[in-house]
């Protein structure tokens, strides 16, 4: 009988015995011997899930790991598998190179008892071998006999954040929440926040140009991709200082006249192309190689920089990872007036990609201002680029941060440029960030093993009062791994102890899954989600189940939600997506895969919670009275005579004046007093560690917690804001998300937009908030929404399609 295992497994598996036994079995059955055999590794899984792999060491009789885990568990099965497997350089004819297993059922481990000794293991065939055993410690503790689940993580005593991190919490830190590029003065309402006070609407790249124009010794920027042309001020809300009408590539250049280091760290697409006259934008439309011709003339140093994988990697594996996988992350590093003459560093991140199509306020313009505020930047990859159509608005969030946090940023950006510095044409910048990090950071850099320090929590470097309100304490998250950053440990031991996982050849950080995780379970009252992607829990999809999206947050949020339900409490998470991903979803097979993915995931939630109100004999409740999806669109008249001239067809787009907002967000409100935001997706890419590099930061305010009553400090601004944005009001409703009361208003809202949005005569919108195009029954069932079986104007089904020709770690 299966059991649900949902909590955290603390694991060390210490060696194995007698394996030379094993394998003459094996070698019986036509299987390798343990003289072919180079390496052992052990993996653990739940369900055919793999949950966990150890390093790969050199074969004996008797090999010895004694490597530790923490494993969060949202599974269910009937036993924990242990499995030793031949390590590479090895050809297997049979068995996949299993050489033994060992299993211990979930209902004891369930038990949360301690478990240790030696477990026998089976040969290939099932059989048991006499002496070959392996030896383990575990215990696995439950979330509901966990007390650091039992509050939320701004409101945990200990005031450690999210546990087991590469980074530790920050305290008295400055902190800045953006929403959109820009937000000009009196677009948004007044959002009132606790003692008189109101939510200050900031302006990030008005923030980021004033910022690199005040710099007096580096700027740096990390970015997925940065074009040269693109104009940060477009709508000022304050003078402009000198020298900043210029480009983004101008400004910098000015900078760099000035004497500031700038540094432009680009991810690589190794299909973009300029070269002999001929531009190619890459797969991914980066324009990366493009970029770095801009400044070549220049004294800025442009790096490209590939997603590189482990030294023990082999060539082909090496090739495969820079190709599928991308540098991810998006920063922004200068220097910044301290007190006196003191320079400090700032950083600010996001959805930060300075380039085309990016910039965009909560106003969302479809057809105004084309030609001036949105002059050479138009947008929208759906259409062909000689078809008339509406430009794509673009909703993100992002942060600006000040004190120790920025510096942990800074840190990062060291390891990162450390290990691009492989390539000797980039030593010379290496240098120079070195040069700068021993005058501005006063960080150490390095053990005498090579391995990051990183420092403990350090009071000169707090730039808020202990007892301000405006006080953040602030967390820097990451997934990355080895093969993308110079410092981690090679010792699985010393790796264990910085929290970081060692796996297959590579030490990772998972960091920022762990954060999503430890806030989900942490969770009170309410969950609202931001993201471009929605995908993952693959192991427990109705179908489609081996397609590697492993990342537990789905999984988390349902049984977040079942929980509540069998404690008579209320819960709520709204998620908002956009209405498809980037792209055509008619003719283009990624984006039908990755919306097949995602309607699996939403079956897959849905499913749990119907079958939990079922149980719990609730039958009047619906799952979405707990769990929704939204998308973003809007309806705008054209200006004027807007003539279609130089075009070949017109769109629907166009001729319905309707376009969705494309949501890039990546960030997650919990409770109105916890934030996560940065540049990761709700996806196996951007979740696993070793696929996308990435980088994001959870924070709160120690003073607006629900120690005392539902918080309003400037979390819950942030969320009001953004919900005055899509709902387009601030009624006192939605001051309490948790309730039915909020989730049926809100709910009403989309419904009704949907059908405004797809109505055949123009209708404005309240707002911009859109039902997701999905139906749920009371049984849990999900089929998309009658009559709107592919979406509107452009076509593509809404629940997508598996492509046999894309792999399915490219699109998970």
């Amino acid at each position: 009988m299966s059991t649900l295992l949902h909590g955290d497994l603390k694991l060390t598996i210490i060696e194995a015995r007698a394996l030379g036994e094993l394998s003459k079995v094996n070698s019986v059955l036509g299987l390798v011997n343990l003289r072919a055999t180079k390496h052992w590794r052990v993996t653990v899984s739940v369900a055919k899930t793999t949950v966990a792999r150890t390093r790969s060491i050199a074969a004996t009789d008797n090999p010895r790991w004694n490597q530790q885990f923490d494993i969060p568990l949202a599974h269910t099965g009937v036993h924990l598998e242990f499995k030793i497997k031949v390590g590479k350089g090895i050809k297997i004819k049979v068995g996949k190179g299993i050489k033994g297993t060992a299993k211990i059922s979930a209902v004891i481990i369930n038990t949360g008892d301690p478990i240790n000794g030696w477990f026998p293991l089976t040969d290939d065939n099932g059989d048991p071998c006499e002496n070959s055993a392996l030896n383990i410690e575990m215990k696995f503790t439950p979330c509901g006999q966990n007390s650091l689940y039992s509050q939320g993580i701004a409101s945990d005593p200990g005031q450690a954040g999210v546990r087991n991190t590469y980074f530790p919490l920050r305290k008295g830190n400055a902190l800045k929440l953006y929403q959109d590029a820009h937000v000009p003065e009196g677009m948004l309402p007044e959002i009132e926040l606790e003692h008189g006070r109101v939510f200050e609407h900031h302006k990030c790249w008005e923030d980021i140009c004033h910022a690199i124009s005040e710099a007096r010794h580096m700027i740096y920027i990390v970015g997925w991709s940065l074009r040269y042309d693109i104009k940060l001020i477009r709508e000022p809300s304050r003078s402009l200082p000198p020298g900043v009408d210029l480009t983004l590539g101008e400004l910098l250049e000015s900078k760099r006249a000035e004497g500031v280091e700038v540094g432009l760290w680009i991810w690589e697409d190794k299909t973009s192309f300029n070269k002999m006259g001929i531009k190619m934008g890459g797969l991914m439309k980066t324009y990366c190689k493009e970029t770095r011709k801009s400044f070549e003339d220049s004294y800025i140093t442009c790096c490209l920089v590939g997603r590189q994988a482990s030294k023990s990697f082999t060539r082909v594996e090496r090739f495969l990872t820079g190709t599928i996988f991308s540098n991810h992350q998006k920063f922004v590093l200068v220097d910044t007036q301290a007190a006196g003459s003191r320079r400090r560093i700032t950083a600010f991140l996001g959805g930060l990609d300075l380039c085309h199509g990016r910039y965009d306020t909560p106003e969302h313009r479809l057809f105004c201002n084309l030609d001036t505020i949105f002059e050479n930047d138009f947008h929208n990859p759906t259409f062909p680029s000689k078809t008339k159509a509406p430009r794509e608005p673009w909703h993100d969030l992002h942060c600006w941060i000040d004190g120790q946090a920025a510096y942990d940023v800074f840190l990062h950006f060291k390891q990162y440029c450390r290990q691009a510095a492989r390539k000797e044409k980039y030593l010379d910048a290496l240098e120079k960030l070195e040069s700068i990090s021993r005058n501005l950071s006063p960080y150490p850099t390095e053990s005498a093993d090579g391995a990051t320090v990183v420092p403990e929590d350090d009071s000169t470097l707090r730039v808020s009062d202990e007892d301000g309100s405006e006080k953040w304490h602030v967390q820097i998250l990451r997934s990355i791994d080895s093969g993308a950053v110079e410092g981690f440990p090679k010792d699985p031991g010393r790796a264990y102890a910085q929290n970081l996982v060692c796996s297959k050849g590579l030490v990772i950080d998972e960091s920022i899954q762990r954060a999503y995780i430890q806030s989900i379970r942490s969770a009170q009252h309410f969950i609202y989600i931001e993201n471009q992607y929605f995908i993952g829990s693959s192991y427990a999809w109705p179908s489609d189940e081996k397609a590697g999206a492993d990342n537990l947050i789905p999984m988390e949020l349902a049984l977040k939600i079942t929980s509540k339900i069998r404690a008579g409490q209320r819960f709520a998470v709204y998620v908002v997506i956009p209405m498809w991903p980037e792209g055509n979803p008619n003719s283009e097979r990624q984006v039908q895969e990755i919306l097949c993915w995602q309607s699996q995931t939403m079956k897959m939630m849905y499913g749990i919670i119907a079958k939990e109100l079922q149980e719990r004999g609730h039958g009047g409740a619906h799952p979405r009275d707990y769990l929704n999806f939204y998308c973003l669109g809007k309806r705008e008249p054209i200006p004027g005579e807007n003539p279609a001239s130089n075009v070949d067809e017109i769109s629907k787009s166009q001729e319905f004046q309707r376009f969705m907002i494309y949501v890039h967000a990546k960030g997650m409100v919990v409770d109105d007093e916890y934030v996560i935001l940065g540049s990761a997706n709700i996806n196996q890419r951007s979740m696993d560690g070793s696929r996308d590099t990435e980088i994001a930061m959870g924070a709160y305010q120690p003073h607006c917690t629900w120690d005392r009553e539902h918080p309003r400090g400037e979390v819950f601004g942030y969320r009001k804001s953004l919900w005055a944005e899509h709902l387009g009001t601030v009624d006192g409703i939605f001051d309490d998300p948790a309730s039915l009361e909020c989730v049926t208003e809100v709910n009403k809202i989309a419904e009704k937009n949907w059908v405004k949005y797809t109505a055949a005569e123009f209708t404005v919108l309240q707002g911009y908030l859109l039902k997701y195009p999905i139906e749920v029954d009371q049984n849990g069932e999900v089929r998309p929404l009658h009559g709107y079986e592919t979406f509107p104007d452009v076509g593509g089904q809404v629940f997508g399609r598996d492509s046999l020709r894309i792999p399915d770690i490219v699109t998970t």
